[in-house]
């Protein structure tokens, strides 16, 4: 069943109240709402209210709210909605960078940052000057982002069907300073593209179409249903990705890792398997979840 949204009427913050004080009540209102995480958000929330980090709402816990009182409120109702922390502030911090996020784009999970450990990983076992990196599904850019930034001599291309998303991901990608290293192609998966890459990356929509109605608000709500939707067995996507990867877009050697639903490890990788003849490597998240399948053909 879908998670119940618990309801309770949200604070009015004035500008008199200590950030002290706020945050406090910001904390109860939420718990009262059924956030488990409701301190570490009143907290960040407070903080990008007042335009302050952690370490001055500590220790200046006694200064009015000022003008930030009314943004505050506001924070607070929309999170009681159930709409998460970082598209309320508009960012995610993720890997090394902060990553500008909307209702376009899927917001990026730290589960993730294992497919960049694992891709890094490879690179330190094969170094090489430059390295050209195909991001497909990239939505903010987070993945291609974080790449690009972790390997000084690479370069890289992200596709997303979403002009929305691929907005997103150039302005990520020029705030970074990563735009001369980094393009975006609007379009379906790799039909426009032509390799060979060396490292071919997706974090995919592998939600089973049936069950995205029974994810928390947070997802069904927020995240867009193009990034969730993995069709009827939720593996729509590597059944496109995988043999345009073998076709014509990995190069010898190169590196394929995915992204993965729980329990979807076994089919990705006998589709790897089945497509490349190469043995394939699974690796965990840091919640114990196999999360990402690699395979490195000629290797």
């Amino acid at each position: 069943m879908r998670e119940e949204i618990a309801i309770t009427h949200p604070p009015c913050f004035e500008a008199a109240m200590a950030r002290g004080a706020a945050r406090r009540s910001l904390a109860r209102a939420l718990a009262k709402g059924g956030i488990e995480s409701a301190q570490i958000d009143a907290c960040v929330l407070l903080c990008a209210a007042l335009g302050i980090d952690h370490a001055d709402l500590v220790s200046n816990a006694d200064c009015p709210l000022g003008l930030g009182a009314a943004l505050v409120t506001s924070f607070a109702a929309r999170r009681l909605k159930r709409e998460p922390v970082s598209r309320i502030i508009g960012h995610r911090d993720f890997w090394r960078a902060r990553i500008e996020i909307g209702p376009a784009v899927f917001d990026p999970r730290h589960a993730t940052e294992t497919l960049i450990e694992a891709v890094l990983e490879h690179a330190a076992r094969s170094p090489r000057a430059s390295w050209r990196i195909l991001d497909l599904g990239t939505g903010s850019g987070a993945i291609l982002c974080s790449l690009l930034q972790s390997l000084p001599g690479s370069s890289g291309i992200g596709v997303d069907i979403s002009p929305g998303a691929c907005a997103i991901a150039r302005k990520n990608l020029a705030t970074l300073g990563l735009a001369r290293r980094g393009l975006i192609v609007c379009g379906d998966w790799s039909r426009a593209l032509r390799g060979p890459f060396d490292v071919i990356v997706s974090n995919p929509p592998y939600v089973v179409r049936g069950e995205i109605a029974r994810l928390a608000p947070e997802v069904h709500d927020h995240d867009p249903r193009l990034a969730l939707d993995g069709g009827e067995d939720g593996l729509a996507a590597y059944r496109d990705i995988i043999p345009a990867s073998r076709d014509f877009l990995l190069a010898p050697g190169g590196l394929i890792a995915l992204e993965v639903g729980v329990g979807q490890h076994g089919a990705v990788e006998s589709l790897l398997t089945g497509a490349f003849g190469a043995p394939v490597e699974v690796r965990l998240d840091l919640d114990g979840c196999l999360r990402v399948v690699l395979a490195c053909p000629g290797q």
